[in-house]
């Protein structure tokens, strides 16, 4: 199939009222499918955007009530400027009783897009509603490839919770009938003592059964920090999904690549892919972020 072509590095541009150099406040993630439909030369795009709480400006709304405010416009823009997609949501954190405290939860937006066949950029600007002339733009590259018929693998999403069936009502949390949490940024912090990860295999043989590997390694290192396998069988009539997880708790704060692959009974390399994880034990991070109000 599919959307081989790998996100590129973000870009930031941090707009400031002072001079003084802030901590991006906005995070933005995008994961791509094969669109369901196969008669569409395109994919879907998750868009997953994230404004980090604890660094927005919480202004007081009654007796030891403290509210926090963000605007986020996401755009996602052809090559000749016009816009495929634009929309501005309001993401506002848990109403706080002391601002003095050290935990405060990310926000999330995730929006569901089909999009044909092409090169875009991904655009995210947030404006802190208690902060005047605070913007925070991030810009990425965002490439979308048509479907093929060889077996390929969808981009991996990083989880901080398994993937789980769910009875609540279907919302763009969710994926063939599983719900994610993301770990934005693939960041994983104090606590988060697991990695788990979704993809999707497509064109697989219905029936037949298939090992995925995963291996967590850092840049120049010889070494895996940790590896894990499974068996799956290809799924009729829609995509095979493919789950695994990894202990970090004993892998060091840093940067790697997870890689993940899918081999037949003969060993023979089908598909592989993979996603940037960074490990920050030191830092606090929630163990999700919550749907926007």
């Amino acid at each position: 199939m599919l959307l081989s072509a790998r996100l590129l590095p973000v870009v930031f541009v941090l707009c400031l009222g002072t001079a003084q150099a802030q901590t991006h406040q906005l995070q933005l993630d995008a994961v791509r499918f094969r669109n369901d439909d196969v008669a569409i030369k395109g994919g879907v795009v998750e868009v997953y955007a994230t404004v980090a709480g604890k660094h927005l400006t919480y202004l007081k709304r009654g007796p030891k009530m403290y509210q926090a405010g963000a605007a986020v416009t996401l755009e996602v823009i052809r090559p000749d400027g016009s816009a495929a997609y634009q929309e501005t949501v309001m993401l506002r954190p848990p109403v706080l009783r002391d601002t003095t405290a050290a935990i405060k939860n990310p926000i999330s937006f995730q929006k569901r897009l089909i999009l044909p066949e092409g090169r875009y950029t991904l655009r995210g600007q947030m404006k802190d509603q208690n902060r005047a002339g605070f913007t925070d733009i991030v810009e990425q590259p965002l490439v979308v490839e048509a479907n093929t018929p060889k077996p390929a693998l969808s981009d991996v999403v990083l989880l901080l919770k398994p993937a789980s069936r769910s009875s609540v009502e279907a919302n763009n949390f969710m994926r063939q009938g599983l719900s994610l949490t993301r770990a934005a940024g693939g960041l994983y912090a104090r606590g988060q003592d697991k990695l788990f990860f979704y993809s999707e295999l497509y064109n697989a043989a219905p029936g037949q059964a298939y090992t995925v590997r995963y291996r967590l390694r850092a840049a120049k290192e010889a070494k895996d920090a940790a590896t894990g396998q499974a068996t799956v069988q290809g799924a009729e009539g829609r995509p095979t999904i493919l789950t695994g997880e990894l202990d970090l708790a004993k892998v060091p704060a840093g940067a790697y690549t997870l890689t993940v692959e899918t081999r037949t009974a003969k060993n023979q390399l089908l598909a592989t892919q993979t996603a940037t994880v960074h490990r920050n034990p030191d830092e606090y991070a929630p163990a999700g972020a919550v749907m926007p109000r």
